[in-house]
């Protein structure tokens, strides 16, 4: 009898997946079907998704497991709205702690048999709902009346279990006044900090992406320390926050008006964040030495700080769980079920992340119907089984494609089922895509997709990294060349690619190397400034029909604006 464990994350970027017997077989974040950014809170839409991709009820399933956010008395049946459940299930439903699910999200993905664990975001579970609380070493303090969250957290994986070996924590002071900031954060914590630069620059708390960003903007010109960095712990200094950050952003002819303060800042927390997470692991790493780390968490989207991690050699061999955010919660619950609870062997890992459900020819044909643009003069529409090359030579002839297969990324990046594709030798086009297409800042850059086979052509360092959650630097002569994805400081947010994990999206790039002489793809997710990446061919079609995609290729069928196309 096959063991079903739905795990399912109520924080903000909310989502549900499905364990059959160890192994990940659907995943869904919240925001994909709802089309709302970083949505959470209630899980209906993504359980019934799950549950209907299994073909499953929730009476087949052996166990749930849920986390929040601050919360650890979650209602089956409530939680910001009605829930796919009701308070007189027969399944057992259990509630993790937040850093715990965090924790178990990257052990469960990681391919590590024993490893050492950190855990670093913006606030985790209060210390009096922890799971993973006594026993713990913990700063040398006493919790006052106020609320005191988890800021990052330390385990070691022994193969089995999870046993927590430090867990930090720190005052939420909800809606904290300094001179210029009011915030909902964790007082002392990496992520909160980052996010209070994220609203001071942006005036958006969630556009923590964009920071990393802009940060190759600016300077360091002098700035003191925004963190103190003593006896292991990790404290922001207040004083200096209130000095600096005086000229908080109104939208966005603000940040345009003083480009370079904003940039200069933005420098500025990224590298005193850098310096942080290095001494974080340099710390956690004298009380149990060990080559493998796994990693999860917000904090640990930074792509920047996860490179200078990597080149200090603090951590021999470093893995990044692909979707650290919240969005992750979920998997952890799914796999503390499976390991902790039912205590079983891991089973196979992941050797990919394409988690959410497959989109048939039948359901393309309906979406371009419903469309309106079958039989119509401005279209070409080609169903052919060589689509993979033809896409290739409409990337050679300079055209931007809009490449839908199988099922969708899990996690925050694009990874080559739904992508927006194009030749990165390009004069402007990163301009044109971020003007044309994505509708967003003209500073923000874009990603190379190559072969791992090819890596070390282009990148200095090689390493792999199929997530896009690490940066490389380009090496010298290939800098104007492939201008189109290389950053304002010379580096690029690699995607290494192999024919296991995605074997249409490898020939794509063989293919358009075998044409151009270049095996490099600039690859953006399929959405523009504002929207989830796109779930549906409809939404696909949507995009494409809205902006300036050329070319939009749907399971094998290719779509092409005012027939020009090479068929």
């Amino acid at each position: 009898m096959d063991t079903y464990i739905l795990g399912t994350g109520l924080s903000h970027d909310g989502s549900t997946v499905l364990l059959k017997n160890g192994k990940i077989i659907v995943a869904i974040e919240k925001e994909r079907l709802s089309r709302i950014k970083h949505d959470g809170g209630n899980d209906f839409d993504t359980v019934q998704y799950c549950l209907d991709y299994a073909g499953i009820g929730v009476d087949d399933l052996t166990l749930i497991v849920q986390a929040s956010n601050f919360e650890n008395d979650i209602s089956p049946s409530q939680y910001s709205g009605r829930r796919y459940f009701d308070q007189h299930i027969q399944i057992p439903v259990i509630t993790l702690s937040h850093h715990l699910a965090h924790a178990w999200s990257a052990v469960g993905m990681s391919p590590f048999q024993e490893c050492n664990v950190m855990v670093v975001d913006g606030a985790g579970s209060p210390n009096s709902h922890c799971l993973d609380f006594e026993g713990t070493m913990i700063p040398p303090y006493l919790f006052s009346n106020g609320m005191y969250c988890e800021k990052d957290s330390f385990y070691y994986f022994d193969g089995k279990d999870l046993t927590p070996l430090f867990k930090d924590f720190s005052e939420v002071k909800l809606y904290q006044d300094t001179s210029s900031l009011r915030l909902p954060t964790n007082y002392h914590s990496i992520g909160g900090l980052y996010h209070a630069a994220s609203q001071y620059c942006f005036g958006n708390m969630n556009d923590v992406g964009k920071l990393m960003g802009l940060a190759p903007y600016g300077v360091l010109n002098g700035k003191p320390p925004l963190f103190k960095l003593e006896n292991g712990i990790i404290e922001v200094f207040y004083e200096n926050v209130d000095l600096y950050f005086n000229k908080p952003s109104s939208g966005y002819d603000t940040f345009k008006h003083d480009f370079k303060h904003y940039a200069d800042m933005a420098r500025w927390v990224q590298d005193e964040t850098e310096k942080a997470i290095i001494y974080l692991f340099q710390e956690r790493s004298k009380l149990h030495p060990h080559a493998n780390f796994a990693y999860a968490g917000g904090v640990a989207l930074n792509a920047v700080a996860n490179f200078k991690l990597l080149r200090s050699g603090i951590v021999k061999n470093l893995y990044t769980q692909p979707a650290a955010g919240d969005n992750g919660i979920a998997i952890g619950c799914a796999y503390y079920g499976w390991h902790h609870i039912l205590g079983q062997q891991k089973a196979s890992i992941p050797d990919h992340v394409f988690f959410g459900r497959n989109y048939s020819n039948d359901d393309v044909e309906k979406a371009i119907l419903d469309a309106g643009i079958k039989d119509n003069n401005g279209f070409s529409i080609n169903q052919t089984s060589n689509f993979v090359a033809l896409t290739a030579a409409e990337l050679a002839r300079g055209k931007v494609v809009g490449w839908f297969q199988g099922g969708a990324e899990f996690g925050p990046r694009a990874l080559g089922h739904r992508s927006i594709l194009a030749d990165p030798r390009i004069k402007d086009i990163k301009n044109h895509i971020n003007s044309e297409i994505k509708f967003r800042e003209d500073f923000r850059p874009f990603a190379p997709s190559v072969r791992i086979d090819d890596v070390q052509k282009y990148f200095i360092h090689g390493w792999e990294s199929p997530y896009m959650i690490l940066i490389d630097e380009i090496k010298p002569e290939w800098k104007n060349q492939l201008a189109g994805i290389v950053h304002q400081d010379g580096t690029c947010r690699v995607q290494t690619v192999t024919s296991a994990f995605n074997p249409d999206f490898y020939q794509l790039i063989g293919d358009f190397e075998a044409k151009t002489g270049i095996g490099v793809l600039l690859n953006t997710s399929l959405n523009r400034k504002g929207m989830p990446i796109v779930e549906t061919p409809a939404e696909a079609l949507s995009l494409f029909l809205s902006g300036a995609i050329d070319v939009l290729v749907l399971n094998n069928f290719i779509i092409c604006k005012h027939h020009d196309m090479l068929l």
